[in-house]
């Protein structure tokens, strides 16, 4: 099985500690686990790539999030979800993880 993560909103702290988890708990369990980079409108834009345990090395102590978050108004729409929904499905992606606060539901 085939999951992503994605941050969303504004930074807040523990958004590296939360996609580090994501990622290793993940490959543990026999999972490949893709990253979106920069929020829904990566998603929209197919901005997919594998994670490793070694790609989420030494980002606990990082502010931010080593995967970008930006707000997406083109995601609110139909479209936009499709577009999104069509670039996971085509990457094999499942489930996808969300993390974030103000804006990312």
């Amino acid at each position: 099985m085939r999951i992503g993560v994605l941050t969303s909103g504004g930074d807040a702290p523990g958004m590296n500690a939360a996609i580090r988890s994501v990622v290793r708990d993940g490959i543990y369990n026999g999972l490949e686990v893709f990253g979106v980079r920069h929020g829904y409108a990566g998603l929209i834009a197919g901005e997919i790539e594998p994670l490793t345990a070694r790609s989420v090395g030494g980002i606990i102590q990082m502010g931010g999030t080593m995967l970008g978050s930006a707000r997406s108004e083109e995601f609110k729409t139909r479209e936009g979800r499709k577009k999104g929904l069509d670039n996971l499905a085509n990457q094999g992606i499942e489930a996808l993880v969300v993390v974030g606060g103000n804006g990312s539901q």
